[in-house]
């Protein structure tokens, strides 16, 4: 162990990356647009405020995340609601064109925990059908748009022919669900709503009366970073384009880029190629508890 740190100096047995980097980050954006409760329940459709706030993030802030991307020659996964794949469909294919994952995150971001199983597998294969005729591929992972499921999601999603999913919390590393299922884990630290976010009419998030400091958003990013990098873990993101591709934001995220590209042993990795990677390594009898 470190003085300093407190981590252990070599990564823990089992955690060894790809070309023995040791650590490994897959960047993750959630491409939601306008999508979500407002468009459920119907109200968005009286709120060009809040619609615009939502489209900003396929329109104007998707091209600017993509161009830093490659600036940094980092690859990275987009959870797209299929809804947002139909109506901005030039958008969307420029992410896969530009050698980067799409992963599937509803159709309109609908909750999954307080669905039936018919219903939910009518989403994933509508959105399937739709990634198909839209951007020329099938989605093999899935990040819960609600942050939560029901009892048969990971079962669903392993029979529908899904490699991953990212939505879970119990771990810094992926595992295995019952059924073979990868799990990417991925934490409200690395959420941008939760440092960034702020809307009025609806008030979300709830309470919210002001948006944190740049700079102890960048400190808090970086340090995290360190941690996962120090233990040979896996990191995650979980960003939203509306929120973290503004202009000055877009500096912020260039600024981390940055500090995690100045270590030359991460593996940056789309979660697909993680997924396929740990399961290739890790596929043994399936855990029976989240993230044990």
């Amino acid at each position: 162990m470190t003085a300093a740190t407190g981590h252990a100096d070599e990564a823990p047995p089992g955690s060894r990356w790809p070309y023995r980097k040791r650590s490994c980050v897959s960047l993750a954006f959630d491409l939601d647009g306008p999508t979500g409760g407002a468009m459920l329940d119907g109200s968005l459709w009286g709120k060009p405020e809040y619609f615009t706030l939502g489209s900003y993030g396929p329109w104007r802030a998707l091209p600017r995340i993509l161009d830093l991307l490659d600036a940094f020659e980092l690859p990275a996964t987009f959870y797209t609601p299929a809804w947002v794949v139909e109506t901005w469909p030039e958008r969307c294919r420029t992410i896969v064109e530009r050698g980067h994952e799409v992963a599937h995150h509803g159709y309109r971001h609908e909750p999954y925990y307080g669905r039936t199983e018919a219903e939910q597998r009518e989403i994933l294969t509508r959105s399937q059908a739709i990634f198909m005729d839209v951007l020329g591929v099938a989605a093999v992972g899935f990040r819960t748009p609600s942050g939560d499921w029901s009892p048969v999601t990971a079962r669903i999603l392993t029979e529908e022919g899904f490699l991953y999913s990212s939505s879970m919390r119990g771990d810094d590393r992926p595992y295995l669900h019952p059924g073979g299922l990868v799990e990417i884990p991925v934490r409200w630290d690395m959420d941008d709503y939760a440092y960034l976010a702020y809307t009025r009419r609806p008030d979300y998030p709830a309470g919210l009366d002001r948006i944190a400091g740049y700079g102890s958003t960048l400190d808090n990013y970086k340090r995290e970073f360190d941690g996962y990098h120090a233990e040979g873990l896996c990191l995650s993101t979980l960003w939203h384009p509306k929120v973290s591709g503004k202009p000055g934001r877009i500096l912020l995220l260039e600024r981390l880029f940055e500090h995690m590209r100045a270590h030359d042993d991460v593996w940056f990795a789309t979660g697909r190629d993680v997924a396929a990677w740990w399961k290739e390594r890790h596929d043994r009898a399936p855990v029976t508890e989240e993230g044990s």
